[in-house]
């Protein structure tokens, strides 16, 4: 092998460690700011819309309120977010750690799109977006749309929460 082969190859391998190096900073930088959180301002289109309500539900003046006895707000229970309130409407509220959930969980156990929590038919259910650790009603897993009885606790990750009246 010639001296200039050899050199190239050293310079080759000199370039793929650095940028080995590199990549492996841009991780741990993303690692340490965390998740980005968006002023409300600052959001546009669709999820604009949907982040309209400040309280993940529907705007004042159409009809939040549905039948007598129907839950009318969403309670953090347990978990970092705990005695954060949603009231319902008639959005879906989306859980998980991507900065455009509905609720964003700071919680390694959880997805980034985990859960999902919606009204229909006059209830109100929840169904598992394939997340890596499960959706939990009461001690039963989460398979497909379920309903959400009031006040039975709904675990995402380490977050419990449960619809209220």
């Amino acid at each position: 092998m010639s001296e200039l082969v050899v050199t190239l190859i050293r310079l080759g391998y000199l370039v793929l460690l650095w940028l080995l190096v590199l990549a492996a900073i841009g991780v741990l930088r993303r690692d340490i700011s965390g998740t980005r959180v968006l002023a409300r301002g600052s959001l546009t289109g669709r999820s604009a819309q949907a982040k309209a309500a400040p309280d993940g539900g529907a705007p004042p003046g159409r009809g939040s309120r549905g039948k007598r006895g129907a839950p009318t707000r969403l309670v953090v229970t347990a978990g970092p977010l705990n005695g954060t309130t949603l009231r319902l409407g008639e959005n879906s509220i989306l859980l998980g750690r991507a900065p455009s959930s509905t609720l964003v969980l700071d919680d390694d156990y959880s997805s980034t799109r985990h859960a999902r929590i919606f009204p229909s038919e006059g209830g109100w259910y929840v169904e598992d977006l394939g997340s890596t650790n499960g959706t939990w009603l009461g001690t039963a897993q989460v398979e497909g749309p379920t309903p959400v009885p009031v006040g039975t606790p709904i675990r995402v990750g380490q977050t419990v929460i449960e619809l209220r009246r």
